[in-house]
């Protein structure tokens, strides 16, 4: 089977392997048919790590997808062959601390797609996975939306972990790209509508203005916190940095009202912040970390299906497996009006 790999900092190649086998009784092989690109696939493409986790070459990257079941183990009843399926990406082991307190998203022995040292990433025609992390969608959804529940998902967890009461909650979204347009679709379909996004990118600004962004500001000609202080008298309530940009977290310091809520989800790409402490302590802001997503596919298919979240809305580019080396080109230099690629098989 073909199967797309890393080769070098910006740089990727298109390899034949073995297509892979189901090993054990709970195991599915899956013939893939929309994949995502993610901000965490270019970050290992752009600079060969997330932290401490190095890509060793040759390496396939990829863990948005979608396919269909072609084949089951003996024990598996969830799906069936011919099923769509929704894949998480994260196979947890389910014995360890973390897992028995119900928090399989940060499992000691976590193993996670196109994750260096864990496991292969899904640009290639087939994966094996556990059938606990496939959920049928035949009937329901396209491939492209099932591939795109996986970022939506941490869109839906970020909210969660907020914890917003009052629909009338002012709110910041730093960056506007897929991860910042799902925070946005969750806080809309809960009814949350005074959402400021604050993004440099014009098309950016002009999408989320589209799906339903209050008011939008270019932090790069404009002062953040003027402008808010202008629209929101005591400042905002809650504010999620999904840029990864220390710019992003320093304003965000100074737009909290007292008392409010910074929700880091951003990847930044020295692996660290530095956070004016003195204005922290004396707003008494809190720091909320956000590790993936936990127990929200279901959910998330849910708004999905219900059509309370139009998710596709956030697709720009569409291309074929043997073209992801220039979707990858083009997603990280953010060019062609570029907010989310798929891979289509």
């Amino acid at each position: 089977m073909k199967q797309v790999v890393l080769t070098g900092i910006r740089e990727m190649g298109i390899i034949e392997v073995n297509v892979p086998s189901i090993l054990n009784s709970n195991e599915v092989k899956i013939k893939l048919t929309s994949i995502g690109v993610c901000g965490s696939d270019i970050h290992y493409y752009s600079e060969g790590k997330i932290g401490t986790q190095v890509v060793q070459y040759p390496y396939p990257v990829g863990h948005e997808c979608s396919g269909v079941i072609e084949e089951i183990g003996v024990d598996v009843t969830n799906v069936k062959v011919g099923d769509l399926v929704v894949v998480d990406p994260s196979v947890h082991c389910g014995e360890c601390d973390q897992c028995k307190a119900g928090r399989p998203h940060t499992c000691r022995n976590n193993k996670f797609l196109g994750c260096p040292g864990q496991l292969d990433g899904c640009l290639a025609e087939y994966i094996v996975m556990p059938d606990f992390t496939c959920f049928p969608v035949t009937g329901k959804l396209n491939p492209i939306q099932a591939a795109l529940i996986e970022p939506l998902t941490i869109g839906v967890y970020t909210v969660k972990l907020a914890k917003i009461e009052n629909k009338l909650t002012s709110v910041g979204i730093f960056g506007a790209g897929p991860i910042g347009l799902s925070i946005m679709f969750k806080l809309l379909a809960d009814g949350v509508e005074n959402i400021g996004i604050i993004e440099p990118l014009e098309y950016r600004r002009k999408k989320a203005k589209e799906i339903g962004a209050s008011y939008s500001i270019n932090p790069d000609c404009e002062n953040v916190e003027t402008v808010i202080q202008q629209k929101e008298e005591y400042l905002l309530d809650v504010v999620f940095e999904a840029s990864g940009e220390q710019k992003a977290v320093t304003n965000a310091v100074k737009i909290l009202k007292p008392g409010g809520k910074l929700v880091l989800v951003g990847i930044p790409p020295e692996a660290q912040y530095l956070f004016n402490m003195d204005l922290m302590r004396r707003k008494e802001l809190t720091v909320i970390n956000v590790r993936r997503q936990n127990h929200c596919v279901e959910e998330t298919i849910d708004l999905v299906v219900s059509g309370k979240i139009d998710v596709e809305k956030m697709v720009t580019h569409n291309f074929t497996l043997e073209e992801t080396p220039v979707a990858f080109d083009i997603v990280e230099g953010y060019k062609d009006g570029a907010i989310k690629a798929m891979i289509n098989l």
